[in-house]
C-alpha cells in the first residue's frame, strides 16, 4: 500500500494524486488522508482512496490547532469518519494522540480499523537518533514533529504546502523523549496491554468490537474530572511506575 501523505488530505493536490494512483495501478492500494470529517473522507473515497487516516492537530508534537486553529477532538473524528466510511467499507487508521495501549482499545472501540504510533514507539532502539543523558542522568532521544522547522529543513514542508515560501511556519516541536529500550520488549506490552482491553470489554477480535459498537452493546461515557482523577493513580504520597516485567 501507498500513504499519501499529508496534514490536511482534503486538497486539490491530493484529490489529483490519489485519481492518478488508482488510474495508472488499479490494484494498489492507496491509504488517503489526513481527513477528520465525513466529508473530508467522502471526497477522498470518491477520488478511489482504499483507506483513510484520521487526525489533525492531536499529535504529541503537533501545533496545527494552536497555529492554525483547525483539527479536532480525535475520538469525534474517529467515530463520525469510520461510521461514514463504514458503508463504503474504507478502513480508518486512527493517526495521532496514542500514548498507551489504552489509547489503542479506545480507538479501536470508536471504529478504527488501526492505529499509529508514532510518540509511543519514539525512543526506542530502532527509531531514528542518537541517545544521550540529561543532566539528571536519564537516557533520552530526540524527537520532532513533521511539522517543526528541524523537520521542515529536511523536505518535510511539503507535507504542509509550504515548500515553496519563503517564510516557514511551524506546526510541530522538536523535543525529546525517554529511552524505551527495544520494540522486541516494548511491542509485547502493547499488544498485552490490547489483550487485556478487549477481554475486559468482551470481544474477541476487532470485527467484534465493530458490532458492538453499531449495536449499541459497546457505548462510551462522558466522565467528571473527578471520574478522571478517580481513574488514575491517586492518594499516595510517592510511587514508581514499572510499565511491564519479563
Amino acid at each position: 500500500a501507498i500513504v499519501v501523505d499529508s496534514s490536511q488530505g482534503d486538497s486539490t493536490f491530493q484529490h489529483d494524486m490519489v485519481r492518478w494512483m488508482k488510474t495508472e495501478f488499479p490494484d494498489l492500494q492507496v491509504i488517503a488522508g489526513n481527513v477528520v470529517t465525513k466529508r473530508q473522507g467522502e471526497h477522498l473515497i470518491d477520488c478511489g482512496g482504499d483507506a483513510l487516516r484520521v487526525g489533525m492537530g492531536i499529535g504529541s508534537i503537533c501545533t496545527t490547532q494552536e497555529v492554525c486553529a483547525c483539527g479536532r477532538a480525535q475520538a469525534s473524528a474517529v467515530y463520525s469518519v469510520a461510521k461514514f466510511a463504514k458503508q463504503f467499507g474504507v478502513p480508518i487508521l486512527a493517526d495521532g494522540g496514542i500514548g498507551s495501549p489504552g489509547h489503542v482499545v479506545k480507538a479501536l472501540c470508536l471504529g478504527a480499523g488501526a492505529a499509529m504510533c508514532g510518540s509511543l514507539l519514539s525512543g526506542t532502539e530502532e527509531t531514528p537518533g542518537e541517545y544521550f543523558y540529561d543532566e539528571s542522568g536519564v537516557r533520552l532521544k530526540r524527537y520532532r514533529g513533521m511539522g517543526s522547522i528541524d523537520a521542515m529543513k529536511k523536505g518535510s514542508d511539503d507535507r504542509y504546502f509550504g515548500a515553496n515560501t519563503s517564510l516557514k511556519v511551524a506546526q510541530g516541536v522538536s523535543g525529546t523523549v525517554q529511552d524505551k529500550g527495544s520494540v522486541h520488549r516494548y511491542i509485547p506490552y502493547l499488544v498485552q496491554g490490547l489483550k487485556h482491553g478487549m477481554q475486559d470489554i468482551g470481544a474477541e477480535t476487532i470485527e467484534s468490537l465493530r458490532e458492538k459498537l453499531y449495536s449499541g452493546e459497546l457505548r462510551f461515557e462522558l466522565r467528571s474530572p473527578a471520574a478522571q482523577r478517580e481513574g488514575g493513580v491517586h492518594g499516595l504520597h510517592s510511587f514508581e511506575r514499572k510499565l511491564f516485567a519479563t
